[in-house]
């Protein structure tokens, strides 16, 4: 039985070309974003590392593979001054890309995972910078 608030990876359904798609699509709107690419830019510091580790990412949430290394809370709990804005538009670029795709099944399946990924961070980087106040949710869609 499926514990996981995703559906299931399936290696038949993507290929690795359709994630490294998604990355690479994604992080072009990102790094040009207003609001989004001055964060981007200032803390990636190697680019072609970072879109290593984030098709290992979305390679193991999308296929199941396991070359993911990483634990993505500490990275961005340290980032100064996030706001619930920030993960809200980063959610929205992203789901313009899967849209953009034209893959319905992997749009549905990397966006229920982004939704949850946005939460996650975003609780827990209010759980440690406002250990006094209670985590608010995202409005997202």
């Amino acid at each position: 039985m499926n514990q996981s608030p995703f559906p299931t990876p399936d290696p038949n359904q993507y290929t690795e070309e359709d994630v490294a798609q998604l990355v690479h699509t994604f992080y072009a709107k990102a790094r040009k974003d207003p609001s989004l690419g001055p964060i981007f830019e200032e803390h990636v510091l190697d680019w072609d590392a970072h879109f290593v580790q984030m098709t290992n990412f979305w390679s193991a949430q999308l296929r199941g593979t396991s070359r993911f290394r990483g634990a993505p809370m500490p990275k961005h709990i340290v980032l100064p001054e996030l706001t619930a804005g920030l993960f809200e538009r980063w959610l929205q670029l992203f789901q313009e890309t899967t849209q953009e795709l034209a893959n319905p099944s992997l749009q549905q399946h990397a966006d229920t995972v982004a939704k949850f990924i946005a939460n996650r961070l975003w609780q827990g980087y209010q759980m440690s910078n406002n250990p006094d106040k209670q985590p608010v949710a995202l409005q997202i869609s």
